[in-house]
């Protein structure tokens, strides 16, 4: 199920690009503003619009950690902010100053690439914001641009129809062309990457005017050679699908359209599973969340959609949710809980005269399951030694209640053959739980668990999906 939560109607003109970091939205407009949302409520960031830009704004993407984001626009620059003060960081002006229309940050944050309207490219070495090498595909607008998983590689799509594979010295490396008739419209890789025998192989997923969405294979072998290979040509929509967006996980894609609906597919399949109606006017943006489950939608219609994806039965599809109201903390594991949710199990308990201590020390799930007769009384300051006893034992039912018989193979680490609360996905293409696949990273020289073969990259993507499938298996035993 897709639930609507909120709708955010700040811009006031077409809304052209939408982004996530872990904990904030980004959206940009034509009303030359960029806007900023915390992703807890969707309240606006105290510093937002952000309105250093001449013109309209076309695209905007967090780097990896957050700390900055990149908008570039119709006036021919790129600006860098940060999103902790909203300050300009940098103007990064595109070669010749031509309209820039797309921006994207390589996966480590250590590149940033730029496409204008003539058909130009400058890659930015971001820590030192000078330009790294320039590109140029004659004859045609940049409109969409993705980097590979690994970092290593970029996509670019054109109005001419063409998607391209560059690396970071700016040689093409694949020129697949007519993806689109009438041009592509944006393009974005998939977060995994299988690797075998001299082999890398990742997902992409391009649209275009051509009112289609495709998912293609991009291999390179060790010799350095590229291919791509069309795998689905999905036509979930009736008119020219604008704007495409992979889950964190790989295992959903969204796509906007002028026919103004969002669709979602099963990425590995190519199913289409949900078509959403809640815009007026054309869908030109979308992004799915890094951290948790939510889709932004953008439109012409001057709004941007909030939608949930879940599991359950809310009762509110397709109906916009007062007060920006996000579901409570029976649908989420106990690590994930928030404070508030914390002090909605103490409620439940009969625990209500905690509450406020709880709060005043900001006590959230992951510190709940960890608080011990010392912590409560030193920190806590509860000096019952009864409401102690009777916290812990709350707390120790609750732990229990975690921790079940006949947890199906897929949900335990491959490394702990424990139930996983973080699952990740690496290189070799399997889940595992984050902490302990990072220590195994570290101390066997980058080497799969499962495979023994060399990881190609140590990037780690959240399994929000599996993480997702942990939990409703978990409520119901």
């Amino acid at each position: 199920m897709v639930s609507l939560i909120c709708t955010l109607q700040d811009h006031r003109d077409d809304v052209n690009w939408c982004a996530f970091s872990p904990t904030q939205l980004a959206t940009c407009s034509a009303d030359k503003t960029v806007r900023i949302y915390n992703t807890q409520d969707f309240s606006e960031v105290p510093y937002s619009p952000l309105s250093g830009h001449g013109y309209g704004v076309h695209c905007c993407c967090f780097s990896a950690c957050g700390q900055y984001l990149a908008s570039c626009s119709t006036d021919g620059s790129t600006v860098v902010w940060s999103t902790d003060t909203g300050e300009i960081e940098a103007v990064l002006e595109h070669p010749g100053r031509n309209p820039v229309r797309v921006c994207a940050f390589s996966p480590d944050s250590s590149h940033l690439v730029s496409g204008a309207s003539d058909g130009t490219l400058g890659l930015w070495d971001f820590p030192t914001k000078t330009l790294h090498r320039t590109g140029a595909v004659n004859d045609t607008t940049m409109v969409a641009c993705s980097f590979t998983p690994c970092g290593q590689m970029f996509v670019t799509g054109s109005t001419y129809g063409d998607l391209r594979l560059w690396d970071l010295d700016m040689n093409q490396l694949h020129v697949e062309k007519n993806t689109h008739d009438l041009g592509v419209t944006c393009c974005c890789f998939g977060p995994k990457i299988l690797s075998g025998s001299g082999w890398v192989q990742f997902r992409l997923a391009s649209c275009g005017q051509d009112s289609t969405l495709k998912i293609w294979t991009v291999s390179r072998s060790n010799t350095g050679s590229c291919k791509m290979q069309l795998l689905h040509t999905l036509t979930g929509q009736s008119a020219p699908v604008l704007s495409c967006a992979f889950s964190a996980d790989g295992q959903l894609l969204v796509s906007g359209s002028v026919d103004k609906t969002v669709t979602v597919y099963d990425a590995s399949q190519g199913a289409l599973l949900y078509t959403l109606n809640q815009h007026e006017r054309y869908v030109t943006a979308c992004a799915f969340s890094p951290s948790t489950p939510l889709i932004a939608t953008g439109s012409m219609d001057k709004t941007v959609n909030i939608w949930r994806v879940e599991d359950g039965h809310s009762g509110h599809e397709g109906k916009s949710l007062p007060g920006r109201k996000l579901l409570g903390h029976s649908r989420l594991l106990v690590s994930d809980w928030s404070e508030e949710d914390v002090g909605a199990w103490l409620c439940e308990e009969g625990l209500q005269a905690l509450v406020e201590n709880f709060k005043a020390n900001n006590i959230d799930g992951a510190e709940l399951v960890s608080l011990t007769k010392e912590t409560l009384a030193s920190e806590l300051n509860i000096e019952s030694v009864g409401l102690r006893s009777k916290v812990l034992r709350k707390v120790e039912e609750l732990k229990a209640g975690c921790v079940c018989t006949g947890v199906p193979d897929e949900y335990l680490c491959p490394i702990t053959r424990e139930l996983m609360k973080d699952p990740v996905i690496a290189a070799d293409g399997y889940s595992y739980e984050r902490e302990a696949i990072e220590s195994w990273i570290a101390t066997k020289n980058r080497s799969s668990p499962m495979t023994n073969l060399p990881l190609q990259t140590t990037l780690l993507t959240p399994n929000r999906t599996l993480k997702m499938a942990i939990g409703r298996w978990r409520t119901s035993q």
